[in-house]
């Protein structure tokens, strides 16, 4: 099993919003991790919601096929288990991330604590200033150094 952590930084200066996606083995070996900008949101569970799409996008594009997965939202991941209509204006978001999740053999969603997510944050915060996404494949990315360890 390998575990994808994702967050999401909201740039309101900038109305962007930054995107950081960290995957690791069982042993806690980063296998990839990408840092990338989006378009801005209009709250916190937009922002979460694309992010998580965006990460499991990413995931099902390079292959893993079992997966924890773990956001700060505890009420995102909450939607994302749950079998019931969402009718929200984010509904659609929350369906295609059910779709990806289908494509794996196995997915877990769990929600952690902030301060336990801070790789994932700092590679979202460290979006602030690219122009194209970065991707690190196996290798400990420079900008989450100091969190990952």
């Amino acid at each position: 099993m390998y575990k994808l952590n994702f967050d999401a930084a909201v740039f309101e200066d900038m109305t962007a919003l930054g995107i950081g996606v960290i995957i690791r083995n069982d042993r806690g070996r980063v296998m990839v991790a990408s840092s990338s900008k989006s378009h801005a949101v209009v709250d916190n569970e937009e922002a979460e919601v694309l992010v998580c799409r965006k990460a499991l996008e990413f995931v099902v594009d390079a292959g893993f096929s079992e997966l924890i997965v773990e956001g700060g939202n505890a009420n995102v991941m909450h939607s994302i288990r749950s079998d019931w209509v969402d009718l929200s204006r984010l509904g659609n978001l929350y369906d295609d991330i059910r779709c990806l999740a289908a494509c794996l053999r196995r997915v877990d969603f769990h929600s952690i604590r902030h301060c336990a997510n801070g790789v994932a944050h700092s590679l979202a915060r460290y979006a602030r200033n690219l122009s194209e996404d970065i991707v690190w494949l196996e290798d400990s990315p420079p900008p989450a150094l100091e969190a990952l360890f």
